[in-house]
């Protein structure tokens, strides 16, 4: 479990990628609607791993290069925002969760369950 002051920190970092990365002009991160998942940090706050999820994503790997590209930038706002003596690197990953939902509603939107059918079993 992380400490109190963890939670704090990514929550805070959280938030300010958030806005951060609505900035970015890189059109290998503009693909479509970035959202932030999850931010976790190690207890020694050398390491951020961010998780992200992405609508409408185009190329995984280009968008991960971009990013990559970016968390210099990305690393020294976010020191500058959150006034942190050592800013954790970031390591940026992608969640699927919001395909995983989307594939979950499609096949369940293809099933034929008749609502009359389960009436009768009662």
């Amino acid at each position: 479990m992380a400490s109190k002051s963890v939670l704090r920190i990514n929550e805070d970092i959280h938030r300010e990628l958030s806005a951060l990365l609505r900035n970015i002009k890189d059109p290998r991160v503009n693909q479509g609607m970035i959202s932030i998942v999850s931010v976790e940090t190690t207890g020694d706050l050398s390491q951020s791993k961010v998780y992200l999820s992405v609508y409408d994503l185009k190329s995984k790997k280009d968008f991960l290069a971009g990013l990559k590209s970016a968390s210099g930038h990305l690393r020294y706002e976010l020191g500058r925002a959150l006034n942190l003596r050592h800013t954790p690197q970031l390591i940026f990953e992608l969640d699927g969760s919001l395909e995983r939902g989307a594939n979950i509603t499609s096949i369940l939107s293809t099933l034929d369950i008749s609502h009359d059918d389960k009436e009768h079993d009662s």
